[in-house]
Order: structure tokens, then C-alpha cells, then sequence
């Protein structure tokens, strides 16, 4: 007895099987940036921070730390960036300070002003081979850390430059985007004010200082405020409040008489929330993002609900971060320091994602479109009852989600969480420990008479 032959909707079925057997393993997709951090990330979880650095320089494929690639661009900038921060991390800040400023000429800012969010989309799906392009608060904290790190080696006239290059993006930030609340903003300013203040520019200091107040974490501004007030002209109504508070004298007096020096303390802790490439069905996308896709997009996508294989979309989004909920401890000769949360990094690291995932999810659905768009023109190409051309149809679509891989570079070694305390002390020589997530930094300071000392810690785990 002859086998009855196959019906029409048998045949398809059968293809889509053979199709979804060859190209499984591809489906599985290519890890892309985040599978070359994962050495980094393990190590740093382990508190193994060389480790870490002696991943990064694999992948950058240099001799060791000392070393930058011949080529700064596509995933070697966001890598030289990871590398820097954990440079500041182990206290090596010459080193530090030249990787933050490599990768800072390598990598563009991405335009979130509300008249560039078409390109979106398209940025977060940019080839990993293309120019690195960061998120408004990456190029804040690129300025600010690097600031930290001429403060730690009291380079001013470089803290200076780096305060100024900040202040470029801090205006853009101001001027172009909607929420201009970000407390990264803020830390910048407080360090900007410090800078200027141990340069003797009392006016500039306090400028920044204003534009640090008004955000909540630097309360300990206010002594240093009032202190340094009667020494310049510069007034706000927020500089005007704390002088009437504290009862300072009338500008143009003289300085406090004494000679007591001071110690700023910074301690970053955590690290923020990293970018991962995601998959989910198309129906379930259709659903939680119905709002921001175009009708005759939505229709055309529901069309392909149904296909299976190919119905999958591509996108990045957040991890978990880690550590931000650990407490910190300063010590200064032996008594606690009480450190001042002054931004929670990765708090903002999540609402800067949510305001574009959207855009990012639409852009996602408009590829698979065009995906389908390729295999449907390969099937009638061949014919649409063709096995051959069915098969050729499924295929280019099942390589192109394949291929299709999310740009997951991100900053994955900023800490989740920066604390600040500023403490006044006599002059001489004085212990320091700082401790959080099992590292630790132990350091006498010598602090002059008027004079000042910066000590961070940056425990990346």
C-alpha cells in the first residue's frame, strides 16, 4: 500500500522541523560583549580584582596593564573603561587616569534629546564593531572619576581641566534633556567645588558647590560653604540660606583662623547593573510594549505570530546589579567616619534604560519585519509550494534572528554606589582604613597646616 502523500500543512510543518534542527545551535547566538566581560565580572565577584585586570588585557590583547591596544575603538573603548575603573579601584591612578582619558576620545555620547529618539533604536542594535556610543551618565562619571583620581595625586591644574570637560556635559545634560534631576550631576559639582576651593578660585568653588546643594546627599557642604563664603562675591539664594543659618560674617571677612587641614573621603561600592542580550516571543513583546509600536507594524508582526521558528525577537536589557545594599566603613584614627550616600549609581543607570527600552523593544519588531520581508521574497522567488523555496524562506530568516545580536557594551564596572564624608582635622600625620565588600584600604595621610587630602576607595565586587 502506497504511503498517502503529505498534505500541504504536513510539508510546512516538516520544514520549519528540519529548519529549527539545522539552525539551533545558532539560535543560541553569539554572547557578544557580555561573554567577554564574564571573566572580568567572575573575577571581580571572587574580590580578585588583578584578576580582573588581567582579563580585560586578554581581551585587549596587550602585554599587561601598562599597555593600551593599537586600536581604541568598538569594544576596546568600553574595555579600556572597565579597565580604569578598576585601576582607581587598586589605587593605581596614573594608570587609571590614562585609561579614563583614552577611552573618553573614543567613545560619543548618545543623543537622548526628544528630537533624537528615532536613533535609538538603531544604536542600541549598532554592530559591536562600531563606535561605542554612552548614555549621558557614563560621560558624566568618565569626568568625575577621572577628577577623583588628579584630586587623589593633588594634580589641580589637572583636576581643573577635568572639572571644565565636565562641565560641557553637565550643560548639555541641562539644556537638552528632560529630567535634569540626575544626582550623578550633582557629585561632579561637589568635587568641581572642591577643586576650585584648594586652588584658591573661592567664587568658581562656590558655583559648583551651589549646583551640588541642590541635590539631596551633600549636607556636608554647608560647613565647608560657610567657611570659605566671606573669601568671595558669588551668592545664591541657597548660599544666602545657609550664610543666615550659620551666622557667617559679612562677605570679605577673613577666613576661620585655624590650622586645621581637611580630608575629603569617596567610596564607591557594587557595580551597576550590566547589559545582557534577551529573547522573547513576539506575541509577548506585542503585549507589553502595544503602546509604542506603529499600527501597520503591529498587524504585520501579529501575521508572524504564528510561524514559531522565526517569531523570536532579539533585544538587551539589565542584570542585577550587586552590592549596593552594603554599608561602607571609614575610619580616621580609629573613630567612624559617618559617610553621606551622595548617588545611587545604578538607581539611575535603570531610569535612564527605561525611558529608551521601549524605543529599543519597537526597533527589535521592525527588524524582525524586515527579516520575514528577506525569507518571504526568497520563498516566492522559488515558488510558493516549493519545498526547497520553504526551506531557503525559514532558513534566511532563522540566520538572520541568529545573527541579529543585541549591542550589550555598557560600563559594567561603575560602582552601583558612591558615598562622600569631609572631615576637618589637625595638622600631622593620620591613619585611614576604608572597608566595603571585603576591600580595604589602609593609608597614613599627612594633612599641612590649611592643607588637604583626598582618599577614595572604589570596591568593585
Amino acid at each position: 500500500m502506497s504511503p498517502k502523500p503529505l498534505s500541504k500543512s504536513s510539508r510546512l510543518r516538516d520544514a520549519a522541523a528540519l529548519v529549527a534542527l539545522v539552525v539551533s545551535p545558532w539560535l543560541v547566538g553569539c554572547g557578544g560583549h557580555t561573554a567577554r566581560t564574564l571573566e572580568m565580572r567572575t573575577a571581580l565577584d571572587a574580590g580578585n580584582a588583578n584578576g580582573a585586570i588581567h582579563s580585560l588585557d586578554e581581551e585587549l590583547d596587550v602585554k599587561d596593564a601598562k599597555e593600551l591596544p593599537k586600536d581604541i575603538k568598538g569594544d576596546n573603548a568600553i574595555l579600556v573603561l572597565d579597565r580604569a575603573s578598576i585601576q582607581q579601584g587598586v589605587a593605581e591612578f596614573p594608570l587609571s587616569k590614562r585609561d579614563f582619558e583614552a577611552a573618553d576620545k573614543a567613545i560619543d555620547m548618545l543623543d537622548l534629546a526628544r528630537n533624537a529618539g528615532d536613533s535609538i533604536g538603531e544604536y542600541v542594535f549598532s554592530g559591536s564593531s562600531g563606535r561605542y556610543q554612552a548614555p549621558p551618565y557614563e560621560k558624566l562619571m568618565i569626568n568625575t572619576l577621572n577628577m577623583l583620581n588628579y584630586l587623589e595625586t593633588r594634580d589641580l591644574n589637572g583636576a581643573r581641566i577635568e572639572a571644565r570637560r565636565l562641565s560641557v556635559i553637565q550643560k548639555y545634560y541641562r539644556d537638552n534633556l528632560e529630567h535634569k534631576d540626575n544626582p550623578v550631576l550633582g557629585l561632579g559639582s561637589m568635587l568641581a567645588g572642591f577643586t576650585f576651593e584648594k586652588s584658591g578660585e573661592i567664587d568658581e568653588a562656590l558655583r559648583y558647590y551651589d549646583e551640588a546643594l541642590a541635590f539631596t546627599g551633600f549636607g556636608t557642604l554647608g560647613e565647608s560653604v560657610r567657611r570659605i563664603a566671606p573669601q568671595g562675591q558669588f551668592r545664591s539664594p541657597r548660599i544666602k540660606s545657609l550664610l543666615h543659618e550659620g551666622e557667617t560674617p559679612a562677605p570679605g571677612g577673613p577666613p576661620a583662623d585655624d590650622d586645621s587641614g581637611e580630608v575629603l573621603f569617596v567610596v564607591g561600592y557594587g557595580r551597576v547593573a550590566h547589559k545582557i542580550a534577551n529573547r522573547i516571543p513576539i506575541g509577548l513583546a506585542l503585549t507589553y510594549f502595544a503602546g509604542s509600536i506603529q499600527p501597520h507594524d503591529a498587524a504585520a508582526a501579529n501575521k508572524l505570530a504564528a510561524q514559531g521558528l522565526v517569531t523570536w525577537i532579539n533585544f538587551p536589557s539589565l542584570a542585577p546589579g550587586r552590592g549596593k545594599w552594603d554599608v561602607p566603613a571609614c575610619q580616621l584614627d580609629g573613630r567612624y567616619v559617618q559617610l553621606e550616600e551622595a548617588v545611587d549609581v545604578d538607581r539611575e543607570v535603570r531610569a535612564e534604560w527605561k525611558k529608551i527600552e521601549g524605543k529599543i523593544i519597537v526597533s527589535a519588531i521592525t527588524r524582525l519585519i524586515a527579516r520575514a520581508a528577506v525569507g518571504q521574497g526568497i520563498q516566492t522567488a522559488a515558488g510558493r509550494d516549493n519545498i526547497v523555496g520553504i526551506l531557503a524562506s525559514l532558513g534566511a530568516q532563522a540566520t538572520l534572528t541568529a545573527l541579529d545580536t543585541p549591542d550589550t557594551r555598557s560600563w559594567e564596572t561603575l560602582p552601583a554606589r558612591i558615598a562622600v564624608a569631609r572631615m576637618r582635622l589637625p595638622p600631622g600625620r593620620h591613619r585611614v582604613v576604608i572597608d566595603a565588600r571585603g576591600w580595604k584600604r589602609t593609608q597614613d595621610v599627612v594633612v599641612e597646616k590649611n592643607g588637604w587630602q583626598v582618599v577614595s576607595l572604589m570596591a568593585l565586587r
